[in-house]
């Protein structure tokens, strides 16, 4: 049961770094160093950021789930 449970936490683990680094930048951060803050949003998030960001949540819970679990079953 840990190993799967490890196994989904490097799965999932991996695919937050991947959906972050696909996130948009919203400026006044390091992406505005990089001339991230050139460009402008005319109309508001499109539905494939916000698709985006329910997948990111998405795999957050699920992340945060695997964590907690391990940690349970490696207590006892």
């Amino acid at each position: 049961m840990s190993t799967l449970l490890t196994v989904l936490l490097v799965i999932t683990s991996m695919l937050m770094i991947l959906m972050v680094l696909l996130h948009k930048g919203r400026g006044g951060g390091l992406s505005d160093m990089f001339g991230g803050g050139v460009s402008s949003s005319l109309g508001g998030s499109s539905v494939a950021e916000r698709n985006l960001d329910r997948f990111t949540v998405g795999i957050g819970i699920i992340w945060f789930a695997c964590v907690i679990a391990l940690g349970l079953l490696l207590a006892y």
